[in-house]
């Protein structure tokens, strides 16, 4: 699908009253006929995942492996659903009183699966935890609109107020024009008492409040996978359909393929290059491809040589952006399942642009590319041996790597080449320790706003900006967008500030990535969402 824009109505958040975000969603390709199915509705769905880097604890997990699973086992304020759609969860209601005052009443007689009742004492105490520098959890920054979250020291997060068992009152320090959208995220999880015990075991054998549960305190085997059964108790949007999901870590996506041709996974959310000519034919009437909120780039880290954001790094980085062909990569590797990226965020989400200022820098251009490689050599002559790009192997990458290192070697005269690292782990342990040099990335945006595909990633100490890039220009741009109450007002500061990325090019824009899956002949009701990921709770399966 070529760039077509999908709109999704931004928040009114002036307005009191309940949360309400409509929206809508398509896509290219036969996601099959959504047949009732004969089947016993205890049956285990079996799909494809990865080990996660980290503890399962909400606040702690920002990577797609560890995500699928906590999304799974918790349940927030709100969910989303497959358009991108808002709907209350635990919330009973969240009105928005002002552009800095939220309150929020959540439903009475809910339960972990330990048996605890879900007060609004689980979410503040959760909160604060995750907000704590000391406890270093991945998603803090999403705190730091709360009232008394601090950069600089431990704080209490003084902006929630307990009302009642049920009602609790968000108080910001300054307006966050989609707070409301982003309570849907896993950082905002409410934990049971037992988790403060000892945060370390609960990492392991999580108890949430979500549509599944662990199936035994052992259930998560290490670089294996982890086996979840239905939560008998829970009740909300997201209640399953079926026995629950046994989700297998492949170390290639190309074995969990052959799995799924063979009938030993019931839905895969990724197809392998090496099947990209063929899956629709192996796959009759059980394939999906269509835009998903998934954006791809090359990240040149700040730490290497010659690439610092200054003159030579930026000359350096727009001639490697310009080495790169696109367009060929996309329709040779990727079989039209990918569309070269204009922006930084994704065309599925309100606000995208194909015509940003700047956005000549993502054409691909040879010769443009090696006169500014020359300018940057005129500065200071470029002494490195090789120009690598890391990646897990376990994530179906090689073929683009090979052929971006191939266009720019090509292009520029350089030994450009890629860094396989086993899996997605040993990769990201090797990243977040600076011990790579330019490396492959990403963002599955973790709710439907166009903010989340910007701070979250290039803001000066933000959780996920791995290549450590630091703008005042645009952290300034990115607050003053996030506080503007008008979506469309917000928006255009936002197209500002990627006109910022699109000078200084903290991380290459590769290309828009949309979900390409597949299920099998015994399961129906197959839908996948605005982020890519399988509405598992909705999937019904024949014995």
């Amino acid at each position: 699908m070529k760039r077509n824009k999908i709109a999704l109505a931004g928040l009114a958040l002036l307005s009191v009253g309940g949360i309400t975000l409509a929206g809508c969603a398509s896509g290219s390709g036969d996601t099959g006929e959504e047949t009732p199915t004969d089947g016993a509705s205890t049956a285990v769905i079996t799909t494809n995942g990865s080990e996660p880097q980290n503890p399962l604890l909400p606040t702690h997990t920002n990577e797609t492996g560890g995500g699928k699973i906590v999304d799974s086992i918790f349940a927030g304020l709100i969910s989303y659903e497959a358009d991108g759609s808002v709907v209350n969860d635990v919330a009973e209601e969240i009105t928005v009183d002002s552009p800095t005052q939220l309150t929020v009443k959540i439903r009475e007689g809910l339960t972990f699966t330990n048996g605890e009742e879900v007060t609004v004492d689980n979410f503040i105490k959760a909160w604060n935890y995750g907000a704590l520098l000391s406890n270093a959890q991945n998603a803090s920054y999403f705190f730091e609109d709360i009232e008394g979250f601090s950069w600089d020291e431990d704080s209490e997060l003084t902006g929630l107020e307990q009302v009642d068992d049920y009602t609790f009152t968000i108080t910001l320090n300054k307006p966050a024009a989609d707070f409301a959208q982003r309570l849907g995220y896993s950082a905002y999880y409410p934990l049971p008492d037992v988790a403060f015990e000892d945060m370390e075991a609960f990492g392991e054998s999580p108890i949430g409040n979500g549509p599944y549960m662990l199936a035994s305190e052992d259930a998560w085997q290490h670089d294996e996978g982890i086996d979840l059964v239905v939560n008998p108790d829970y009740d909300g949007p997201r209640a399953a359909k079926n026995g629950g999901l046994n989700i297998v870590f492949y170390a290639t996506q190309d074995a969990a393929y052959q799995d799924l041709l063979a009938g030993n996974v019931d839905v895969l959310d990724a197809i392998p290059d090496s099947a990209l000519e063929t899956f629709e034919s192996d796959l009759p009437d059980r394939w999906v491809n269509q835009p998903a909120a998934i954006f791809q780039s090359l990240t040149i880290p700040e730490w290497q040589e010659h690439f610092a954001t200054d003159e030579e790094g930026r000359l350096r980085r727009a001639a490697i952006s310009h080495a790169i062909n696109r367009e060929e990569i996309t329709d040779v590797i990727f079989q039209g399942t990918r569309t070269p990226a204009s922006d930084f965020t994704s065309p599925v989400i309100d606000g995208w642009s194909e015509s940003l200022e700047g956005g000549e820098v993502l054409e691909y251009d040879p010769d443009l590319a090696k006169e500014l490689w020359a300018q940057a050599d005129e500065i200071s002559p470029y002494s490195g041996d090789e120009f690598t790009i890391s990646y897990n192997a376990d994530g179906g990458h090689q073929a683009w790597v090979d052929a971006v290192a191939n266009s720019i070697s090509n292009t520029l005269g350089i030994t450009a080449i890629g860094e396989p690292y086993p899996d997605f782990a040993t990769y990201l342990d090797a990243r977040d320790n600076k011990q790579v040099g330019a490396f492959r990335s990403g963002w599955q945006a973790d709710y439907p706003g166009l903010y989340n595909f910007l701070g979250p990633l290039y803001a000066t100490g933000a959780g996920s900006n791995d290549g450590d890039y630091s703008s005042e220009e645009f952290d300034s741009l990115i607050a003053e967008g996030i506080s503007a109450t008008d979506p469309e007002e917000a928006n255009e500061i936002f197209q500002q500030a990627q006109t910022v990325l699109l000078t200084d090019l903290p991380a290459i824009p590769l290309w828009y990535s949309n979900v390409t899956g597949g299920w099998s002949e015994t399961v129906d009701n197959v839908e996948f969402g605005w982020n890519s990921v399988p509405i598992y709770s909705e999937i019904t399966k024949a014995e």
